[in-house]
């Protein structure tokens, strides 16, 4: 199973319905919120994972913060302080596109800014503690997290919905390595292809 499907299912098992009532949301929004960007969240980590450093930075980041432990407790995890974790996470792997992100999320889910932006954050060191996890199971070096994470993206397009489409605009649809309202213009109109359109091969 596929990470970010063993996520999805761990969070259906139990925390879910707290997580998104810590963040205001009912159950019908925490699940649509969360299907929604979670591909953003993978997705641009393996736009940064694809080069060396950023393997690197990654691999380091698991090794020193995300061990998989936080998995285990998403019943008694408290929605604020996943919120507080993310927000460092998100800097990193969002840089100054997080308002953006944020904004694609709100409308694709039917979420405000600030609950998408919430979630976003919420999410953030639980796919870090998925990835961390399936690294001390499996042993993966910075090249193998990288291709983990784009192995990760290939199954997202293949399954995924056209929330997850209009939300790929948000990475890169212009390929010229930064996240603009251009890329947005670009992807964000009648999208039904996948995950990454191949813009970052």
């Amino acid at each position: 199973m596929a990470v970010t499907d063993q996520l999805m299912a761990a969070l259906r098992s139990g925390g879910l319905d707290q997580l998104g009532a810590g963040l205001g949301l009912d159950p019908a929004k925490a699940e649509a919120g969360v299907e929604a960007a979670l591909p953003v969240l993978v997705g641009a980590l393996a736009k940064n994972a694809a080069k060396p450093e950023g393997a690197a930075a990654l691999e380091q980041a698991l090794e020193r913060d995300h061990d998989g432990s936080v998995l285990e407790q998403l019943g008694a995890a408290a929605p604020d302080s996943l919120v507080e974790q993310g927000g460092g996470i998100l800097r990193h792997v969002l840089g100054g596109k997080a308002p953006k992100v944020e904004q694609g999320l709100a409308e694709v889910a039917g979420l405000g800014s600030d609950q998408a932006g919430r979630l976003l954050a919420a999410l953030a060191p639980l796919v870090m503690g998925a990835l961390g996890k399936a690294r001390r199971q499996t042993g993966l070096d910075a090249g193998g997290l990288a291709g983990l994470l784009a192995g990760e993206a290939r199954a997202v397009t293949e399954k995924a919905p056209q929330a997850r489409s209009l939300l790929s605009g948000l990475l890169d649809a212009d390929g010229d390595g930064d996240v603009d309202a251009g890329d947005l213009l670009k992807r964000g109109s009648g999208l039904l292809g996948g995950l990454f359109g191949g813009s970052d091969r």
